[in-house]
């Protein structure tokens, strides 16, 4: 197959990525802000949809970080990186259907780090980058998250305990609009 057709089918499945990275992280972001009517799904959606597509072309981190210490980057061509996406994609679609949390990132590293495995074996896999910088991130940041959001939601409720109910309701849903991306 010809490198250029390649290099376009990897693009449009990217996009494809791109998309399912999108409403599977929708959901996430903006379940909070609809259930309490802080805004309207059509809202939330057209929100989560434009800064998702700002955020693409903003931060290049996830791929910085598959680049640097995860696999030998000598060892990657263009089908694997469509085989990773796929992977990826279909591990979205999966969750997604099964509503299952899960990460779109670390589904992007996991079929990345397939992909390169298959294609050229283990030896192409820097295991001590994929246990830094992905296994040991998943499991501690959701630990450090718990405790950061139980103290932040011991003090909302302190303080909010002392204020009027309506200026309460108000700001409360005011936060919930900005925080909510």
């Amino acid at each position: 197959m010809d490198l250029s057709l390649i290099v376009v089918v990897v693009i449009v499945t990217a996009l494809a990525f791109d998309f399912t990275n999108g409403f599977h992280d929708t959901a996430n972001a903006m379940a909070t802000s609809i259930a309490t009517k802080a805004l309207k799904p059509r809202t939330a959606v057209i929100i989560a949809g434009v800064l998702n597509l700002i955020g693409a072309f903003l931060s290049v981190e996830v791929a910085k970080t598959i680049s640097s210490g995860l696999v030998d980057d000598t060892k990657i061509t263009p089908t694997v990186i469509f085989a990773g996406l796929v992977g990826a994609i279909l591990w979205n679609l999966l969750t997604w259907l099964l509503g299952l949390p899960s990460s779109s990132s670390h589904a992007l590293f996991g079929g990345l780090i397939g992909a390169t495995w298959v294609a050229a074996g283990a030896d192409a896999v820097k295991f001590a980058g994929v246990i830094s910088k992905v296994l040991l991130p998943a499991v501690l940041s959701p630990l450090i998250a718990g405790l950061i959001a139980l103290m932040a939601t011991y003090l909302a409720y302190r303080i909010a305990a002392k204020g009027a109910d309506g200026t309460v309701k108000k700001g409360f849903r005011y936060g919930q609009i900005v925080s909510a991306r």
